[in-house]
């Protein structure tokens, strides 16, 4: 029998409602195993809210709702300089010391600052607002060139578009890469961006560009994680130098050539793992990590768990 998370989403007058959305559009569908999610909407503040789209929606739950919730979400903030109803920063508190998850969607970060659930630890927000916030909460470790953070079960994430990313995220870790995938194809999004990725990505991947061809690239690497890639091996395959490869490949994706090529075979590792039965050293040399224990490393430190652990869990196995 599959386990159930309930996920509580917190709305309130104003609130805005492409960020409303999107807990909805990723947790709202999953019905599948090893994990379903009940999703479910509270307010502090009545049944009545006004979004900022236009229109109103009725909330039929209050705050009561968190008592039950494995996952709490501030989707947004409507005004970083308003402070949070004081029953809303008890419940979240609350929520976390009985071992929930709470996550602050961009400027949702300020409520949970006013919680004093960041102090201490660190966090990101919509980078418009960093400086804001570093003024506001000194004692929260920010960081503005971030997707998204979770520390101890206290997640943020900065603005917009990146909310999504790092709601597939909880969903990746919860059930596993293949269903977050499945998700993130349906919301013609991108399968993970890993939370360290930078904000600003200057050229997408999507697009062609007759400069680069860094896009054809990026899928022949995919296609052939098994081999040893470096950066001049690569910036040779595209006819660059070193210097002008490193410099187009961090503007198109948002990180380094050792980063991206770690999230990529952490990634398919997941899917293996996940539908295959192939054994654990197979599936780190079919990855290009060259060994077993190259590949328990670097899952121990991205994930928490080991790669047997991790295809444990999916698979339902004792």
């Amino acid at each position: 029998m599959s386990d159930t998370v309930r996920v509580v989403v917190v709305a309130f007058n104003r609130i805005s409602a492409f960020h409303l959305s999107v807990p909805g559009v990723v947790f709202g569908e999953i019905r599948s195993e090893p994990t379903c999610f009940e999703l479910c909407v509270c307010s502090p503040e009545g049944r009545r809210l006004d979004t900022n789209a236009g229109y109103a929606i009725v909330v039929d739950h209050g705050l009561e709702a968190v008592e039950s919730a494995d996952i709490v979400i501030v989707p947004s903030w409507r005004d970083p300089a308003e402070c949070a109803p004081q029953e809303l920063l008890d419940a979240l508190n609350a929520a976390h010391k009985r071992g929930g998850t709470v996550v602050g969607l961009c400027l949702g970060a300020y409520v949970l600052a006013q919680a004093g659930l960041l102090d201490g630890r660190q966090a990101t927000t919509h980078w418009a607002y960093c400086e804001d916030f570093s003024r506001q909460y000194p004692d929260v470790q920010l960081n503005p060139d971030v997707l998204y953070i979770d520390d101890d079960r206290v997640v943020t994430s900065a603005g917009t578009a990146a909310g999504i990313d790092c709601c597939l995220n909880m969903l990746r870790e919860r059930q596993g890469a293949e269903v977050a995938n499945q998700v993130a194809r349906r919301l013609v999004v991108p399968p993970h961006r890993q939370g360290g990725q930078a904000q600003f990505i200057e050229q997408p991947v999507a697009v062609k560009s007759h400069r680069s061809g860094l896009s054809d690239l990026l899928d022949w690497v995919r296609a052939n994680l098994h081999q040893k890639h470096t950066l001049d091996s690569l910036a040779q395959r595209v006819h660059m130098s070193r210097r002008t490869f490193t410099r187009v490949f961090q503007k198109t994706t948002g990180s380094s050539v050792g980063q991206w090529l770690l999230a990529e075979r952490l990634q398919h590792s997941q899917r293996l793992l996940e539908s295959s039965d192939l054994p654990v050293e197979q599936v780190a040399e079919r990855v290009g990590f060259g060994s077993a224990v190259v590949m328990r490393q670097h899952f121990k430190k991205a994930l928490g768990v080991a790669p047997n652990q991790w295809r444990r869990a999916f698979k339902g196995e004792t």
